[in-house]
């Protein structure tokens, strides 16, 4: 325990505190203007994650301020510490719940072999993959797993759509946690580019989407997917000299000195 002003708070490091983040949810919370209080997983003091209507691949769920905040300038430093907390946190969840162990031991020099998990590798685009969601995402909590996996037994996709020119379907700052399972759900290494971004932008990827369908009383338009990056074929892009680059980074060192001297006034 911790006492604050004469009040008894929870330690957030103690076991207890742990606990009552998993929790189920007693009160109310919104997503935007969309309830979604049974989809809650986690809480924290100023964020909560919940798990995805429509997820892109088995596992992908998303996090939240508790605050409705359009933008992720809008957090204070507290949120924006709790968010990326929550985040990180998550993200140990589902390394211990999709990943398995010895694919660490194997990269490590063990002499273990790497294991997939459970989840059979699914052919061609992510697109496949979507569609074999619900059907898989059981087989990979796999109960007779004894060892908790690291998130280094995988990768992770972490992404932020922040406003709706860059695809933001829910007025409400979210972070999308993808694990990609090796093996399994892992980038294709046929290419540079990773689908997952693309699906993001598309359809598949409409959070907002995805709610309106279910409850349409909330919001009088659907939302629309978008935020697309135009395609660019690597060959294309010319790689920037020495000089190209120091110029540009004094240019951003030139506006964040203006920025602080801005706040160094109005203080």
């Amino acid at each position: 325990m911790i006492r604050k002003g004469g009040a008894i708070a929870l330690n957030p490091f103690t076991k207890a505190y742990k606990r009552k983040m998993s929790t189920r949810p007693t009160g109310p919370l919104h997503f935007g203007p969309f309830e979604v209080t049974s989809q809650v997983f986690l809480t924290t003091t100023h964020s909560f994650a919940l798990v995805n209507l429509k997820p892109l691949l088995p596992g992908h769920v998303l996090v939240c301020p508790q605050r409705p905040h359009r933008r992720l300038t809008d957090l204070s430093p507290p949120e924006l510490t709790d968010l990326f907390g929550a985040v990180q946190r998550v993200q140990h969840m589902l390394a211990r719940h999709y990943f398995t162990a010895t694919q660490v031991r194997a990269i490590n020099g063990s002499s273990d072999t790497a294991t997939a998990t459970a989840i059979p590798q699914q052919q061609g685009s992510s697109k496949n993959a979507i569609a074999n969601t619900n059907e898989n995402s059981d087989v990979a909590s796999d109960s007779k797993r004894t060892t908790a996996a690291p998130p280094e037994a995988g990768s992770f996709n972490i992404a932020i759509q922040d406003g709706s020119e860059a695809g933001q379907t829910v007025p409400h700052v979210h972070v999308h946690v993808i694990p990609r399972i090796r093996g399994a759900t892992s980038k294709d290494d046929s290419g540079p580019g990773d689908e997952i971004y693309e699906l993001m932008a598309a359809e598949e990827g409409n959070v907002g989407g995805a709610l309106w369908d279910r409850t349409q009383e909330t919001m009088k338009q659907r939302p629309r997917p978008g935020g697309a990056f135009p395609h660019i074929e690597d060959q294309a892009r010319m790689a920037r000299s020495v000089e190209e680059m120091e110029a540009e980074a004094d240019l951003f060192r030139s506006v964040l000195q203006g920025m602080e001297m801005e706040e160094y006034v109005t203080r």
